[in-house]
This record gives C-alpha cells, sequence and structure tokens, in this order.
C-alpha cells in the first residue's frame, strides 16, 4: 500500500487509477460528479472475492463512475483481535477490480486516515448495542467513524454493502439517515459457495476440517426453514434447533444465534412477520458472522 503522502499511481487501460490520497479522492469523485456521472462507492477492507466483487458488479450496473475503497480499519478491531494477521493483498485486489471494469480505488496508508492526534469519533446507538454491538463494542463505533469519513472523502451518489454484516449495514443505514449524509445505501444479497458457507475474509484462516464444521451454520438456517414450513413457528424452539445442529458438527463457541425483526433488531418471540436469524460461532480461532432471512409460510 502507498503512503498517504503519495499522490496517485496514473491509470491504465488494464488497472483502476489508485489513489491513496483523501484530498486528490475527493476532487476526482468531484469532478466526475460536476460532469453529471453517477458514482457508486464500495467500501471493503481488501482480500477480495466473489461477495465483494458482487457489491462492484452491483454498483457497475447501476453507476456511471465504480469506486472501491481498499483500507483495513484499526479502530473496528479490538484487543486480540486479527488486525495484524488480517489478509492484506492489494496487487491481487487491483487485479480483480480491473476484470470488472472499476475505475477508481482509493487505498491510504492509516497515517492518511486517522492522524496521531485524532480524536473523534461517531457514537453509535440502539442498533448497535446487541449481538456484534455486546460481543465487540469497539466494533461499531469503528465502523461507522470509518464509513463517515470515506463518504466524506468519496462524495459518491450510491454505496454498496453486503447482506452478510447484517447489523453493520442497519447501523449505516441509520447513521447516515441521522447525520443527513447526502448518499444512498444499497445492501446486495450474500454470496455463498455451493456447500452455503458465506463467502468471507476470513475463511482462509480455517483449516480443511473446519472449513467443512463452518457449513453447519448454512445447515441450521435449512433446519429453521424446514421446521417453520412445518409449522414451528415459536422462535425458543427453531433457536434451540439451529443449536443442536451447531453443536452437533463440534462448536463449542457459540456467540449468539437470535431471531429478530428485520428493520430494529429486537427480538420475537413468534413469526408472523418477516424476520433475520442472526448467527454467530467460533471455529478454532476463527469468529463467523452470517444471517439468513426467513418469512412464515404463506
Amino acid at each position: 500500500m502507498t503512503d498517504s503522502s503519495t499522490t496517485s499511481k496514473p491509470a491504465s487501460p488494464q488497472t483502476p487509477q489508485l489513489i491513496s490520497c483523501p484530498d486528490e479522492m475527493r476532487i476526482a469523485v468531484q469532478e466526475h460528479r460536476a460532469q453529471g456521472r453517477t458514482v457508486g462507492v464500495v467500501p471493503t477492507m481488501g482480500a477480495l472475492h466473489e461477495g465483494h466483487l458482487s457489491l462492484v458488479d452491483a454498483a457497475r450496473r447501476e453507476c456511471d463512475v465504480v469506486v472501491t475503497t481498499i483500507f483495513v480499519n484499526p479502530t473496528q478491531f479490538g484487543e486480540g483481535e486479527d488486525l495484524d494477521n488480517y489478509p492484506r493483498t492489494l496487487e491481487a485486489d487491483l487485479t480483480a477490480l480491473a476484470a470488472r471494469g472499476v475505475e477508481l480505488v482509493f487505498a491510504p496508508a492509516a497515517g492518511g486516515m486517522y492522524s496521531a492526534d485524532h480524536d473523534t469519533t461517531v457514537t453509535v446507538g440502539s442498533l448497535a448495542s446487541e449481538f456484534e454491538g455486546r460481543c465487540r463494542p469497539e466494533h461499531f463505533p469503528g465502523v461507522a467513524t470509518i464509513v463517515l469519513k470515506l463518504f466524506q472523502i468519496v462524495p459518491a451518489d450510491f454505496a454498496f454493502f453486503g447482506q452478510k454484516d447484517y447489523q453493520q449495514s442497519l447501523v449505516v443505514r441509520r447513521m447516515v439517515a441521522d447525520l443527513n449524509v447526502p448518499i444512498e445505501i444499497r445492501v446486495c444479497p450474500t454470496i455463498r459457495e455451493d456447500d452455503g458457507l458465506a463467502k468471507s475474509s476470513r475463511n482462509v484462516y480455517l483449516s480443511a476440517e473446519e472449513r467443512q464444521r463452518a457449513t453447519c451454520i448454512w445447515r441450521a438456517f435449512q433446519k429453521a426453514e424446514e421446521l417453520l414450513t412445518a409449522g414451528t413457528s415459536t422462535t425458543v424452539d427453531l433457536i434451540q434447533a439451529m443449536r443442536d445442529v451447531i453443536r452437533a458438527a463440534g462448536v463449542t463457541h457459540i456467540d449468539y444465534v437470535a431471531i429478530t425483526t428485520c428493520d430494529s433488531l429486537v427480538p420475537v418471540d413468534k413469526i408472523d412477520a418477516p424476520v433475520v436469524v442472526l448467527v454467530a460461532i467460533r471455529i478454532g480461532e476463527t469468529r463467523l458472522i452470517d444471517n439468513h432471512l426467513l418469512r412464515p409460510p404463506a
């Protein structure tokens, strides 16, 4: 990753224009918008996989210019988490983005985003208080702060996020609404492997045996679907059944299995409207999160 003092790497027909300076990035986007082009931004931490690239494809379909940001944000990692070991694959990411026709990539150094005396963060509310917020208290303030900074640096028309980070997408939507940020949020479907495992940059941490066990999350979702279709709508029974599937795979560390309203993440006792199932588990040293929408039978 280039230093924040570097301005840019010239674009070529094969690669997106790589920018590391926040001011230069802002000017580039403003120039495109001044010429009447719509701009979409896909915020990422790099180590891109087909899940990320599906967001790029969605932005490509809707927007004239696509910007991808690549920044491993230190403020959303807690003590003992995988900040130092988080995969960083900038050259491979640029190659993948070039194949998708991305025009601009913003990849700053940490010093370009957080000065030594940085002292302002975004305070998140009730949407961020449970589930990931309870397990990782530093996470959502860090996410909200960096996303707001990116929206200032990349003043796009649209921003694209994945449903896999469901709670995060709601927190970002609320922040944008509450702080009057002039950008529209698009949330795109989770991309899965053939066996149902949600694509994630952290999947590379899994051994072959752990990778197989990780499919228990998708099988738990399928079990909930099966029971709901058969007439079981009480969430305590569905949650217990999902936990049983996960434990049967040898997973002993379950942070949460919850069934909540889709918009406010309030737990429900019975499914009589669309809900979201939220799951977080740890397999070995790797923490996995996922979610699945459930609808009552017609």
